[in-house]
């Protein structure tokens, strides 16, 4: 489970955003994420022994981020949580299940605002629609959205193959694909962030592949194997996590594959529909 609230996870994530950070530091500082409330209290030392890095390590990323060393990060941290207007009581917020809601409600409307940049889903909707095949891959946790993604992507896209078992199989199915002429792989990577998952997306890039990954943080370390990441924030109030947030950067991005070629989309979906009225699969 995640130990940051909404408003320190968005003050941390400010700090990084547009830093090229080395994948020691991306380490660091998905751990600061990770443990976000309790980031502004941690030492040095205790951040390097929770990310398993070293104490330089830490200060170099602190300086990475415009700070003279790690004292003046944890200052800056410490002055953003008093300030934090996004703190409630307990009484305010309701029992622990409305929160949880409430916190999945707080990752839409950060989705919502990336969303704001609207090129960028374009140019990425483009890209995966032009991809024949378009293999998607989900493992473990993520498996069932990458299987909802690729139901509604069957109806627009002529062929799309889920990636959904590892195994020595996996590498296997990615080559293929490529030779098979595709040119990029949409892949949803969720905590706890599969080892296997991690060495598939290499594999994908070594294939050939442009990798466009789904994941929670710009931080995961999904971004050091992707070419493109699209995060959206998972929910961790709850004894198992909440993809509220993830399932819709997956429709939204769909919609996209849509609007790259919507004259294909259409022909596409009243075929289906046709062939649906044909076969009598629906009752309404």
């Amino acid at each position: 489970m995640n130990e940051g609230g909404a408003g320190s996870t968005d003050h941390l994530l400010d700090l990084f955003h547009g830093v090229r950070l080395t994948p020691i530091q991306r380490r660091i500082a998905h751990c600061l994420v990770q443990h976000a409330r309790a980031a502004a209290y941690l030492s040095a030392a205790e951040v390097a022994e929770m990310a398993g890095v070293s104490q330089p390590s830490v200060t170099r990323f602190a300086m990475a981020l415009g700070y003279d060393g790690y004292p003046a990060l944890r200052r800056r941290l410490r002055d953003a949580g008093a300030t934090d207007g996004t703190t409630t009581t307990t009484d305010d917020a309701g029992n622990e299940l409305q929160q949880a809601v409430r916190a999945e409600m707080g990752n839409l409307d950060r989705l919502a605002t990336q969303l704001a940049d609207r090129d960028r889903i374009a140019e990425t909707g483009r890209l995966l629609a032009q991809s024949r095949p378009l293999p998607v891959l989900g493992l473990r946790a993520a498996a069932p959205l990458a299987a909802y993604f690729a139901y509604f992507a069957a109806k627009v896209h002529p062929d799309v193959r889920v990636l959904d078992d590892g195994g020595s199989l996996l590498t296997d199915r990615l080559e293929q694909a490529a030779e098979a002429g595709a040119s990029a792989l949409l892949a949803f990577v969720l905590p706890r962030y599969p080892r296997e998952t991690l060495d598939a997306l290499r594999d994908a890039r070594a294939a050939g592949l442009t990798v466009v990954a789904i994941t929670d943080s710009p931080v995961s370390p999904a971004t050091e194997h992707s070419d493109v990441v699209l995060p959206a924030a998972v929910g961790a109030q709850l004894v198992f996590d909440l993809h509220t947030a993830p399932m819709t950067l997956a429709m939204v991005l769909l919609q996209a594959i849509c609007d790259a070629a919507p004259a294909d989309t259409q022909r596409r979906l009243e075929a289906f529909e046709a062939s649906a009225a044909r076969r009598q699969l629906f009752r309404g």
